[in-house]
């Protein structure tokens, strides 16, 4: 017991059997069992009612492919969280109203990404209700502060808190529509969150200080986890904008609650490096378009972001996924080092990491060629 223990430590754990650790294990397994079994019901659901994708030029799916996945999603979230809330592990006043500013602004990303993935919204009406609930964080004293970012001048407050509020907008809103933009091939944005999560759940249980973090982390890592599962290729399901913007908006909103912090200054450093792909697959579809003469680069979708770029190449879906979650892996290593953590705790999180990964992709394959083998057909990868 006490090797096990004294391992756990150089992992990070300070106490594997504590409530701090159990709660969020609980949390992780409750999100990732909830949404695995709820989306088998909620896909049949969605085919009933016709909540689906048609197949067009720009999408993979050769039939009407349902993508109610973000309710899911969300549902496992959720749950997890109100578990995590009724065993206590916040107890910090200020910091639950955070959290449920957090949830709040989730909650409408969600509504108004379902609405617009069953029946279309103007990217102006998306972009002015990612803003108002970037907004709710900063109400909620959820913010950048200009002045702690390193090598940059101090401000006096008259310049710089509308600086810090405008730089916190572009963070959230430009995060949320980042992971939004990735999501192009089964598994990719599914891997990538879970990736990002997780990662920023180890760094942040390195802190005593970082419990409300460490539980919405948990919780979105274990319901990106139970979603992959229905999600690598060939897909049941995709999670539409209602999910990729739940997972962009928690992401930049986390990152915000002071999750990482070793000095303020430093607060944005890991994240910033976990969801390097995401930003800068954003970055450079934007400059190509521009580049191109299209004035309004979020309105024409292309097939230049970078899992595009990845599956010309690859010819191959899984292995197109595969390839961007060790690109992921790779980013949040490297985050994790820049914050100090030891190496072995890196290499127990990126472990973890990949064996969550394996296990989910080889139960997709596994059940796929169950079901081409009941029908006398070969695997379609």
């Amino acid at each position: 017991m006490e090797s096990l223990q004294a391992l756990a430590a150089q992992l990070g754990i300070a106490d594997l059997f504590g409530r701090g650790f159990l709660s969020v294990l609980i949390t992780f397994i409750t999100a990732g069992v909830f949404t695995w079994v709820f989306i088998p019901r909620l896909r049949a659901f969605a085919i009933q009612v016709g909540w689906a994708d048609q197949p067009n030029e720009r999408r993979l799916n050769k039939e009407p492919l349902p993508n109610a996945g973000g309710l899911a999603i969300y549902a496992g979230f959720i749950v997890s969280i109100i578990v995590a809330w009724a065993l206590r592990p916040i107890a910090v006043d200020i910091v639950n109203i955070q959290v449920l500013a957090i949830l709040l602004g989730a909650s409408m990303l969600v509504l108004v990404g379902f609405i617009d993935d069953q029946y279309g919204l103007s990217p102006l009406s998306r972009l002015l209700v990612q803003t108002l609930a970037a907004v709710l964080l900063l109400v909620n004293d959820l913010r950048i502060d200009f002045n702690t970012i390193p090598l940059l001048p101090l401000l006096p407050d008259a310049v710089n808190h509308p600086l810090s509020t405008v730089l916190t907008i572009l963070w959230v809103v430009g995060l949320t529509n980042a992971v939004n933009l990735l999501d192009g091939v089964d598994g990719v944005v599914g891997g990538v969150a879970f990736v990002a999560s997780f990662v920023l759940l180890a760094t942040a249980a390195q802190f005593a200080d970082r419990a409300a973090a460490v539980i919405l982390l948990a919780g979105l890592a274990g319901a990106a986890l139970g979603y992959l599962r229905h999600n690598f290729n060939p897909s049941r399901i995709i999670m539409g904008d209602a999910g990729s913007t739940l997972f962009g908006f928690t992401l930049a909103a986390v990152s915000l609650l002071g999750t990482l912090k070793v000095s303020a200054g430093a607060s944005l450093i890991v994240p910033l490096i976990v969801l390097a792909l995401p930003l800068i697959d954003t970055t450079q579809v934007v400059i190509g378009r521009l580049a191109r003469g299209i004035r309004n680069p979020l309105r024409h979708p292309d097939k230049t972001h970078i899992h595009h770029r990845v599956l010309a190449r690859t010819s191959s879906a899984r292995r197109t996924a595969v390839i961007l979650w060790l690109v992921a892996l790779a980013c949040g290593a490297v985050g994790m080092a820049l914050q100090g953590l030891r190496a072995q705790a890196i290499a127990g999180t990126i472990a973890s990491a990949m064996l969550c990964l394996f296990f989910v992709a080889y139960r997709r394959v596994r059940a796929r060629k169950r079901e081409l083998a009941r029908h006398g057909e070969g695997d379609d990868e």
